[in-house]
């Protein structure tokens, strides 16, 4: 692994604890000499993880929008700034340059992207770490609903497997490191013969 995607808000969140966290994954993602890639803004959470990557000598590279640099939220001291024509473009222009992807706190952005790779994963289409830095807890009530969504038989438990969660970077970064990609059928049905 070489890069990582962080898909984070654009918001700081409530709790002083998801800049922590923020600010915690920057610096555990320099010390291990992996790059940030991230959706190039200076604000929230965003900004916290890029300044503390590069106050550690770490490498960010964002992938922004031109709506969003219309805005005047892109962060202007990243080792690469690309900007892209929509979010699609963004979306597709990190999972090219990632080798894993992390979502700390965030909201309605931050979960369509991590699904979003998770499902490209699911469906074959990478083999990359997918993760959740649960910071306080914050993604409990989603690890319930994905666990009842194997449940009720929309989701096979070894592709529930692939959502990796810890509390602490470094744990998380561990996983990803040992990451073995399921080798099984999407379809439950297929699964059973039916």
């Amino acid at each position: 692994m070489k890069r990582i995607c962080v898909f984070l808000g654009s918001n700081p969140g409530n709790s002083p604890e998801y800049r922590s966290a923020a600010r915690d994954l920057g610096r555990e993602l320099a010390r291990r000499e992996l790059a940030v890639v991230y959706g190039g803004s200076g604000v929230g959470l965003m900004g916290t993880l890029a300044d503390a990557t590069l106050a550690e000598g770490g490498e960010v590279i964002g992938v922004i929008p031109e709506l969003l640099v219309q805005k005047e939220v892109a962060h202007t001291n990243l080792t690469r700034q690309h900007v892209v024509p929509s979010m699609h473009a963004r979306k597709a222009k990190m999972a090219e340059l990632a080798d894993g992807f992390i979502a700390l706190p965030g909201g309605i952005g931050t979960l369509e992207e991590f699904f979003e790779v998770l499902t490209w994963n699911q469906l074959g289409y990478h083999q990359k770490p997918c993760g959740l830095l649960d910071v306080n807890g914050y993604y409990s009530g989603l690890a319930t609903f994905l666990d009842k969504v194997v449940q009720e038989g929309f989701l096979v438990n070894e592709h529930r497997s692939m959502v990796l969660t810890d509390a602490s970077p470094g744990g998380l970064l561990d996983q990803f490191e040992t990451y073995v990609p399921p080798q099984v059928d999407k379809w439950i049905e297929r699964k059973k013969g039916l």
